[in-house]
């Protein structure tokens, strides 16, 4: 199968995603934007695009959750070139375990731990993050997940110690499309929010 994702965010930014899965449990992409590509500033891009690959060690079961390895260098949110990163960094290495459950729709269970390449701040400390899912009817699913950001507190780092908290809303419209809008750092952790980084995102996923 394969992905194309377009992540639109504050200062006009976009980040264009493609991926592909060429075996069952192992997948790639390549990720490229930059700020200010909506409006009239001129446009910042990115220093280089990210690349990220992913396996799937394990499968779920009724017992085991699935678990996943890989490598995503993309962050979010726009790049600080003073301190060469991301607003949010990218994931870097990271290890997850996902679990499914059937309650009145689904509901799912995210958890993981990654350690990014983004140091620049000084800040070199492995990270845990985690979220939920849950569907509401055949098409609209709400979530809600946690960036405990503890390599965004030391050093010149912009963190204040609070994480990340994100909320949002996804629609699968039709043939693997689907709108997402999100409410982005609700615990103010970032420096410069003040109610919350409302974004959007499209996501469109096809087999072949």
């Amino acid at each position: 199968m394969f992905g194309l994702d377009v992540d639109f965010y504050q200062q006009g930014g976009v980040v264009l995603s493609l991926s592909a899965g060429i075996l069952d449990r192992l997948s790639f992409g390549l990720s490229y934007g930059g700020s200010n590509l909506l409006g009239s500033d001129e446009p910042v891009m990115n220093p280089i695009p990210g690349a990220n690959i992913k396996i799937r060690v394990i499968e779920e079961n009724m017992v085991l959750p699935a678990i996943a390895i890989g490598f995503d260098s993309q962050g979010k949110d726009g790049y600080l070139k003073d301190l060469n990163r991301y607003v949010i960094k990218s994931p870097g290495f990271y290890a997850t375990a996902s679990k499914n459950y059937s309650l009145l729709g689904y509901f799912s269970l995210h958890g993981g731990v990654n350690y990014s390449l983004e140091r620049g701040d000084d800040d070199k400390d492995v990270n845990l993050f985690g979220g939920v899912e849950k569907t509401i009817g055949p098409v609209v699913s709400v979530l809600l997940e946690y960036n405990l950001g503890a390599n965004d507190t030391n050093g010149d780092a912009p963190g204040r110690g609070r994480g990340y908290l994100n909320a949002g809303l996804k629609c699968s419209i039709s043939g693997g499309l689907t709108l997402g809008v999100n409410l982005k750092d609700l615990l103010k952790n970032g420096n410069t929010v003040h109610v919350g980084n409302r974004t959007v995102k499209i996501e469109y996923a096809k087999s072949f």
